[in-house]
């Protein structure tokens, strides 16, 4: 039995979704002992989460953009890269402010990458499922913390903050490549296709889509659910 290769980018989105977004929200793990290791405050590590969802938000668009233009596999590709990268520098990190930037910005720009990419990618490879497919890849998203964050820990308890973060490091690399590589434009036309009731005019400019209700009643609830969720994480 042949299978549909649309699951196949399915899985590969929500595992590289799940470490990704695991590792992102790692750092609550490591704000106590980064704080008792360097001095650093509570409040300036979690600051680079604060950089992180700005730096995602805006680099979406051009990730978005370059996806478009040269398909998904190289923008996740280069996504993955990214984020081991960023992670493996800020954990060589000497100063809070470098610690910042690279946490918050680099991992930010880099997970980008990986969330908006995917989702565009997996809704045109399917029509029937669609909604199950979007789903899919973000229920693996979401098991992001419940995954990584407990494997910190227990790097912590036989490792240093910087050891442990740059092992994730590693491990982001591992998966996350080759996953990447699974990556694969969706066919002009998927099989039995049709128009999606309410879809956007194609010929609609960068600006109208921007002031669009659509647009801006996602954006809203997007905020929305980060705030909140994120909010009691990063003050426990």
């Amino acid at each position: 039995m042949k299978i549909y290769y649309g699951w196949i980018v399915v899985a590969a989105g929500a595992l590289m979704g799940c470490v990704a977004i695991g590792a992102l929200f790692s750092l609550a793990v490591f704000l106590q002992p980064m704080s008792e290791a360097t001095g650093w405050s509570r409040t300036g590590i979690s600051t680079a989460m604060t950089l992180d969802f700005l730096s995602m938000g805006v680099a979406a668009f051009g990730w978005g953009a370059l996806s478009d233009r040269f398909g998904p596999r190289l923008v996740t590709l280069v996504g993955a890269i990214l984020t081991g990268l960023g992670l493996a520098l800020a954990s060589r990190a000497g100063s809070l402010i470098e610690f910042q930037l690279v946490y918050g910005i680099v991992v930010g720009v880099a997970v980008g990458a990986l969330l908006v990419p995917t989702m565009a990618t997996v809704t045109g490879w399917f029509d029937r499922n669609r909604a199950i497919a979007v789903s899919l890849v973000s229920a693996g998203m979401g098991m992001g913390p419940m995954t990584i964050s407990p494997f910190a820990s227990w790097l912590l308890q036989s490792h240093d903050w910087r050891s442990a973060q740059l092992t994730i490091a590693v491990i982001c690399w591992v998966i996350m490549i080759p996953a990447a590589l699974l990556m694969r434009r969706a066919p002009q036309v998927a099989p039995g296709a049709v128009a999606m009731p309410g879809a956007a005019d194609p010929g609609m400019t960068v600006g109208q889509a921007l002031r669009s209700p659509q647009f801006i009643v996602l954006a809203l609830t997007n905020f929305c659910c980060c705030a909140t969720h994120s909010g009691p994480i990063f003050t426990q």
